[in-house]
This record gives structure tokens, C-alpha cells and sequence, in this order.
């Protein structure tokens, strides 16, 4: 009978599993592969449309627009005060709400503020807008004596411009 040979083979033991990579790890070779792609897309696109001629664009001819608050939407409410209300309501949000002042040096203003800059110096005007944001809060806020006490009371501008909004309605429905 033939003889046969066996050859041994070495043991799994001694052989190592592949590492598991952390995930910052696996982050930053994904990272590595996109820009690997996003270089050659870029290049494939450079290739693809140098043959288009383009025409500098001269900024002359490009219409720009100040950003002036002129620019904010026309207000939904038609009558005076309303649309005060309605405009002291947006100015919050853009120039900041502030507590234990009429305006902020950094321009943020407190309900009064907003009221009294958007009326413009019409003193009627502002202090009918007043008088309404004062009936909202008190139907509301009963123990609320003035709208700087009522406005001082939060430590953040989303209950008092809640209530501006609700003056503005107010006041459309009375048809101020």
C-alpha cells in the first residue's frame, strides 16, 4: 500500500482577529473616501464642461436690494393700530426682546420700545396701541398693572410677543 504524507497545518490559535474600528475611526475613513470621490467628480465635471464658453457676468448688471425693514411684509391688518401692534410684533424677533429697559444697547427692545419706535413719533398712535396690548394682557393677566411691569415680569420675550399678536387681533376686530 502507497505510503501517504500528511502535512500539518498550523493552528488558528496563533492567527489574530481583525481589529474593530472605533467609530470615529470608521467617520474618518468614509470621510477620506467621499473626498477621494468628490475630487474626481470634480475634475470629471471640469473636463466634461470646458468646452462651454461662458461670459463673465458683470456685477453692474446683477439687482440688489437693501435689507431695510421696509423690506418685512405688508402688515395683514388694515386698521392703524393693528397693523402698529402687528409691526411691534415683527420687530422682536429681528432687533431681540429685552427685560428692565426700553432699548437694549444691542438694539433689543422691550414691548413699549417696539410699540414706540414703530409708531414714529405719532404719540396717539402709540399710546392707542398701548391701550389695547393692555386690554389683552389684563384679560389674560389681571394683576398686570402696566405693560413695562407686565413685560419686566419674563425672563423671556415669547409670552410678551404672544401678546402682541393677540393685541393686533384684538384691536383689528374693535377696528382700530
Amino acid at each position: 500500500m502507497p505510503a501517504t504524507h500528511t502535512q500539518s497545518v498550523p493552528s488558528t490559535s496563533t492567527m489574530t482577529a481583525p481589529a474593530v474600528l472605533s467609530l470615529e475611526a470608521r467617520l474618518a475613513a468614509v470621510e477620506a473616501a467621499m473626498t477621494v470621490a468628490l475630487d474626481e467628480a470634480a475634475v470629471a465635471y471640469e473636463v466634461r464642461t470646458a468646452h462651454i464658453p461662458t461670459t463673465p457676468v458683470d456685477l453692474a448688471d446683477v439687482v440688489t436690494l437693501p435689507l431695510t425693514p421696509t423690506l418685512q411684509p405688508s402688515s395683514p391688518y388694515a386698521s392703524p393700530v393693528a397693523a402698529l401692534l402687528h409691526r411691534a410684533q415683527q420687530r422682536l424677533p429681528t432687533d431681540g426682546w429685552c427685560a428692565g429697559s426700553q432699548v437694549r444697547e444691542d438694539g433689543a427692545r422691550c414691548l413699549y420700545g417696539a410699540i414706540r419706535v414703530e409708531a414714529a413719533g405719532d404719540r396717539s398712535l402709540e399710546a392707542r396701541g398701548l391701550e389695547v396690548l393692555m386690554d389683552a394682557i389684563r384679560s389674560q393677566f389681571s394683576d398686570a398693572d402696566s405693560v413695562p411691569v407686565f413685560n419686566d415680569s419674563w425672563t423671556n420675550g415669547r409670552v410678551p410677543m404672544q401678546m402682541l399678536g393677540q393685541a393686533a387681533a384684538l384691536a383689528n376686530s374693535r377696528g382700530q
